[in-house]
């Protein structure tokens, strides 16, 4: 066993809250035009005021660890739609063509959706408050 792989379910979780942290600021940024941008995303207008959103509401949630699985799938395709729509026709590479950030967040991203949130995470912790019944096939008490 490695040293270090006692510490990859932290390591994992505060990946998860710092990718996530990122994600909702872009939403942010967007929706408010705080963090040192201009609000870009006109209520409604589509793509732009609905990937704002989709930013906000999967970065909260995967930043929480509450749902992390789907919205990070949805934020991770979200951010496959802007590559691709948006960064590609702009040329094939992201450094030259302005969507390393899409590219990374949405790499990111789907690695959340395929590792889960690691620990720190809000779902884990409501998950051990529940009372669990050890009898096999138990039913529980309405």
């Amino acid at each position: 066993m490695h040293r270090l792989d006692a510490a990859q379910d932290y390591a994992l979780g505060l990946f998860r809250i710092v990718v996530g942290f990122l994600f909702a600021c872009h939403g942010v940024k967007s929706l408010f035009g705080v963090l040192g941008a201009h609000g870009t995303a006109q209520a409604g207008a589509w793509p732009g005021w609905w990937a704002a959103l989709i930013q906000l509401v999967a970065g909260g949630l995967v930043l929480l660890g509450a749902a992390t699985r789907v919205a990070a799938l949805i934020g991770s395709g979200s951010m496959a739609y802007a590559y691709f729509s948006v960064h590609l026709p702009q040329g094939l590479f992201p450094i030259e063509n302005g969507g390393e950030a899409a590219a990374m967040f949405c790499w990111a991203l789907l690695l959340l959706a395929f590792t889960g949130p690691g620990r720190l995470a809000l779902s884990g912790a409501l998950s051990a408050l529940r009372p669990r019944d050890s009898r096999v096939g138990a039913v529980p008490h309405a």
